[in-house]
């Protein structure tokens, strides 16, 4: 692993602190590109307007329309966390202002993903005037038309890539389709359909079907931050605007139901929330529903009204997620054990495949494996009659979309279907062709990067002085909003190890000293001894536990020769 230091311009640095932000603070966003008027326009009303986003405003006429017509609203949703967000914030807001409406969520082992001809039809069972979907739809083609065919109005809301052919619905907002101006094309599907609901009330004052203070969205933004975090979508300037204002209704009390319960479950104090325990915490417990059961039960949860009925639904998903935690353990070991022996550090991609691994799982499995190699992975899962569906994630420098794009072209037999981001997509091949996927696929990835995009970079943010080392620096840095695109702080030192064990047979605990100062640390999924002097890439936390705030060190990496 290379190891390096952001750097950042002195200009922005100086222009930062004139905002009243510390030295430390104004040089980590320095680092990360943010500017003095960045930094002054992070509230509310900066941002972004939905006039830009294509499709928004025709899609809040039609359902104006709709609700005025009082015709039926069918959501489809995801079946993952930005999924189900999207889903209850469509649902709560459509409620808000006056629409009959329902949803219906595809299991992932019965449908697959998306509006498939077979969910129309499952869907035609309640009856519905207009589907409306969220987080799915641009690649659904023949689903769109057979609900055509069957005379429903169809209005797609999504953020995932189009295919060069986008289905004929009435309405698309997707701020990656074709012609869309939108300058953020990071909005996850939460996003999205948050931004479909602000043009919609927008349309109802103007009809004069709403009072000024009928419908108060900034209630929604919790359920907008939770599913933006979770999606891993890039948090730039207006996504950090969006999760900042959710953590804030959460930190504040006011969050639903539903993401309160989960957090109680996992051990967090809601006041103290930032948007790590949202990607690490909530996020992965409402994913187990998709993943292992139905997202229905998330859903639930995320639409319950009262602490007592939210309680029973997260404590639902907290069983699934501890069961998902021990199939991926055992999926893993499985996995680690063969590319041990297998693995060559000459190879450009990895892709594995075992007909026992559950299909609900492989992308955190694909997950773990690029932690480890850093490679593009692709781990796969039996899918039924001949078919396996795989799960991928890429590396920085490797587009996982538009290489599976190549393969197709390539090989135009061999990928039945895909999708997906830059850093994550989904396919399906027959399980025959598994061994010429493999050999496909390594070879596009050799033609579109160079071998040093397979060495893996650290960037740090440097050395922290003594006297910055402290509980209040911990807590200003976990104030601020940081994640996809934008890194949590890590810092680079020397340290003495004073003491060291090992818990749970995977984590080391630590004991570390610089200069006159000790501190504790943790380095997960890490069992080896570190000798008595090392360097040290770590993050800087508030660790919570029976009660207790202290400061610890979480090691991301230390360099041991």
């Amino acid at each position: 692993m290379k190891i390096q230091q952001r750097a950042y311009s002195d200009t922005t640095f100086a222009a930062l602190q004139t905002q009243g932000l510390s030295p430390l603070l104004a040089r980590l966003l320095a680092a990360r590109s943010v500017t003095a008027e960045d930094w002054s326009l992070q509230e509310m009303p900066h941002l972004l307007k939905p006039d830009a986003l294509t499709g928004a405003a025709d899609m809040a006429k039609q359902l104006a329309d709709a609700i005025a017509q009082k015709k039926r609203i069918l959501i489809i949703g995801d079946y993952d966390a930005d999924g189900a967000t999207a889903t209850s914030v469509a649902m709560r807001g459509l409620r808000m202002m006056g629409a009959e409406v329902d949803f219906l969520v595809p299991n992932r082992f019965e449908y697959g993903y998306g509006l498939t001809p077979e969910i129309v039809a499952l869907a035609v069972k309640q009856q519905p005037d207009v589907i409306l979907t969220v987080d799915n739809g641009i690649a659904s083609i023949d689903g769109v038309a057979a609900a055509k065919a069957l005379g429903l109005q169809v209005l797609i809301t999504d953020h995932h890539l189009p295919a060069e052919q986008t289905p004929a619905a009435d309405c698309i907002v997707n701020p990656n389709q074709r012609g869309c101006d939108f300058p953020s094309k990071h909005l996850a599907g939460v996003g999205v359909m948050f931004y479909v609901l602000i043009a919609l009330r927008a349309e109802l004052k103007q009809r004069g079907q709403l009072s000024d203070d009928g419908v108060h969205l900034g209630s929604l933004l919790d359920l907008v931050a939770l599913g933006t975090v979770a999606d891993l979508v890039k948090l730039d300037a207006n996504n950090r605007i969006l999760v900042r204002q959710g953590l804030k209704r959460i930190r504040q009390g006011q969050a639903s139901p539903g993401i309160l319960s989960i957090l109680k479950l996992a051990g967090r104090d809601a006041s103290q929330v930032n948007a790590q325990d949202l990607g690490f915490y909530v996020g992965p417990r409402l994913n187990a529903a998709g993943r292992l059961d139905d997202m229905t039960i998330g859903i639930r949860c995320l639409l319950a009204e009262t602490p007592q009925e939210a309680m029973q639904y997260a404590q639902q998903l907290h069983v699934l997620n501890a069961e998902r935690k021990q199939i991926e353990a055992e999926m893993q070991w499985d996995a680690m054990a063969d590319l041990t022996q297998d693995f060559r550090g000459d190879q450009y991609t990895i892709s594995v495949f075992q007909p026992d691994w559950h299909q609900g799982v492989i992308g955190i499995l694909a997950s773990r494996i690029k932690e480890r190699f850093h490679r593009p992975v692709i781990a796969f899962a039996d899918a039924g009659d001949g078919l396996i569906k795989g799960s991928g994630r890429s590396i920085a420098g490797l587009h996982l979309r538009d290489a599976l794009d190549l393969v197709t072209k390539q090989q135009p037999d061999l990928i039945i279907k895909f999708g997906g981001h830059a850093m994550a997509a989904g396919l399906s091949i027959r399980a025959d062709d598994f061994a010429r996927f493999q050999q496909t696929f390594e070879h596009v990835v050799q033609s579109l990067i160079d071998a040093e995009i397979l060495q893996e970079v650290l960037e740090t943010d440097g050395a922290l002085a003594a006297q910055e080392m402290t509980m209040q620096t911990a807590e200003a840095i976990a104030d601020q909003v940081w994640g996809q695109g934008f890194p949590q702080p890590v810092f680079y030192d020397t340290f003495q190890v004073l003491q060291q064990k090992v818990l749970g047979e995977k984590h080391l605990k630590l004991r570390l000293q610089k200069q006159h100062q000790q501190f504790d640390a943790i380095y997960f999924q890490h069992a080896e001894f570190l000798p008595e002097q090392v360097e040290i890439a770590y993050a800087l936390q508030v660790n919570e536990f029976n009660g207790a705030r202290n400061l610890q060190l979480q090691v991301v990496h230390a360099v041991t020769a």
